[in-house]
C-alpha cells in the first residue's frame, strides 16, 4: 500500500485528520489533503493519484463541478463524500465521474474498505492491460463489439474505445456469461465483490456507461437488454464467440 498515493478533499479539519489516522494505520503513507476544490484542481495539476475522496460541499465549488476537469487528467477511483443521501444526488456523482458515494457520518473502516475494494479492480485491469496476447484466445466477439480479456480492451466498430475500470470488468462479465439474466445484486456481488456495500444506482449507472459504448442507441439497446422485474442479459447472436 505504500505506492498508493490519495488525494482527500473536505473543508472539515476533523474528517480529514480522521481519515489521514485510519489510512495510516491501513499502511497508506501517501496522503495529500485540500479543503477546497481549487486547492484540489491544483494538486490533480501537480501529481498523479490512484484515490480521490471528494467531498461534495466544498466551500469555493462542488465536488461535482471539479470531477469532470479532475477526470481530463486522471482515470483514479474517485469517491464522493456527502451528507447528502438522495438517488438524485448519488446519480448525479456517477453521472460526474464518481466511482463510489460515501454519505456522512460513515465508519471510516467502510471508507477503507471501499477504497481497497476500487484500487483492487483497478490492479486487476492494469494486469489485464499489461499482459500479451500470442493469439485471439480470450477474446469475446459479438460482432459489433469486441472484448480482448488479456489485452484489456474493448474495441467497438473497429475502434479501441476507452473504458473505465468498473466498466470493463461488468461489461467482461456479461461477455463471459452470455445469454443469461442476472440481477443487480448478482452483478454487484460479482464485481464489486461485497454484497453488504450493494447499490442498486452503482449497477444501473454503470449499465448505461457500458451501453454508451457498444450500442448504435442506447436508449434501444439491442445487445445488453434490462429483463423487466428479472435483470439484465447480454445478447450474444449464433455464430459468434
Amino acid at each position: 500500500m505504500h505506492d498508493v498515493a490519495i488525494l482527500l478533499v473536505d473543508d472539515e479539519p476533523a474528517i480529514l485528520d480522521m481519515l489521514q489516522m485510519v489510512l495510516n494505520k491501513e499502511g497508506f503513507r501517501q496522503i495529500d489533503r485540500a479543503s477546497t476544490a481549487q486547492e484540489a484542481l491544483k494538486a490533480c495539476e501537480r501529481k498523479q493519484y490512484d484515490m480521490i475522496l471528494l467531498d461534495v460541499m466544498l466551500p469555493d465549488k462542488s465536488g461535482f463541478d471539479i470531477c469532470p476537469f479532475i477526470r481530463e487528467t486522471t482515470a483514479a477511483p474517485i469517491l464522493f463524500i456527502t451528507a447528502k443521501n438522495s438517488d438524485l444526488e448519488k446519480l448525479t456523482g456517477f453521472a460526474m465521474g464518481g466511482d463510489d458515494y460515501i454519505t456522512k457520518p460513515f465508519n471510516p473502516l467502510e471508507v477503507v474498505a471501499r477504497m481497497k475494494a476500487q484500487l483492487r479492480r483497478v490492479r486487476l485491469y492494469e494486469e489485464e492491460k499489461t499482459m500479451h496476447v500470442s493469439s485471439n484466445s480470450y477474446i469475446y466477439d459479438f460482432g459489433r463489439f469486441q472484448m480482448n480479456e488479456r489485452a484489456g480492451e474493448l474495441t467497438v466498430d473497429g475502434q479501441i474505445v476507452s473504458c473505465p475500470a468498473q466498466v470493463y470488468q461488468l461489461l467482461l462479465f456479461f461477455c463471459k456469461h452470455p445469454n443469461q439474466i442476472f440481477t443487480k445484486s448478482q452483478l454487484y456481488e460479482a464485481v464489486w465483490g461485497d454484497h453488504s456495500f450493494g447499490d442498486d444506482n452503482t449497477v444501473a449507472v454503470h449499465i448505461g456507461r457500458i451501453r454508451e459504448r457498444i450500442e448504435k442507441d442506447p436508449k434501444a439497446p439491442q445487445y445488453l437488454l434490462t429483463i423487466r422485474g428479472l435483470g439484465y442479459k447480454l445478447i450474444q447472436k449464433e455464430g459468434l464467440s
